[in-house]
């Protein structure tokens, strides 16, 4: 699962002259909470909401509205954008992505191939992807066995399944402490019975199934 497969082609962008006030009112108009930044197609730098409501008139100011109307219209992105934001490459993985996104405590990612913007991905996407990953959408039973840790105890289980005739629609694997993992299954039936007492006979703990 690759970014390119979850992320926005073609995301709206703004310049490096466009007006602070230019840019959050397209951010109202679209519902968006970043702007990526480029020069031709070249991606130069993102603004966030935050950066930018930041940079106007505090409303306790003095000033009237036609004064912070000016004053915003003369102020530009390029005053307030982070300059060099955290991009990856469109073969990046979803789990990557998220990885980054929580290290540096983004909302967003902008995607980025030889210097040029081609996309954007949101933590929106990364929910999106990892709801079509475990099949959550698609009709079936979830079950949760509880197993130790061991050279192909996940083949194990698939085969299992796979002699009770019924298709595997997603798969996750927790660690739990020491040598333990749950494993758990999305599975394309809902009469799990046999399947259950198949797997218990064979020594595995089912501890949920929904």
């Amino acid at each position: 699962m690759f970014v390119a497969d979850h992320m926005t082609t073609s995301p709206i962008t703004i310049t490096r002259e466009t007006s602070v006030l230019d840019a959050l009112e397209l951010m109202k108009k679209h519902k968006f909470r970043e702007l990526p930044v480029v020069s031709g197609n070249k991606l130069i730098g993102l603004v966030t909401e935050k950066e930018l409501l930041a940079a106007s008139p505090s409303p306790a100011t003095t000033l009237s509205v036609y004064e912070i109307k000016g004053l915003l219209s003369k102020l530009t992105v390029a005053d307030v954008m982070i300059k060099n934001p955290v991009t990856v490459d469109p073969y990046c993985t979803i789990e990557e992505a998220a990885l980054k996104m929580r290290e540096h405590k983004l909302s967003c990612l902008l995607v980025v191939e030889n210097e040029v913007l081609i996309g954007i991905i949101t933590q929106t996407d990364i929910f999106e992807a990892l709801i079509k990953i475990f099949g959550l959408r698609k009709a079936g039973t979830r079950i949760v066995i509880e197993t130790q840790d061991r050279l192909g105890v996940i083949a194990q289980i698939t085969s299992i399944v796979k002699d009770c005739g019924i298709n595997v629609i997603g798969i996750a694997v927790l660690e739990k402490g020491k040598e333990k993992i749950n494993v758990m299954l999305r599975l394309a039936t809902d009469k799990p019975a046999e399947l259950i007492r198949t797997l218990e006979e064979a020594g595995f703990k089912v501890i949920k199934y929904t």
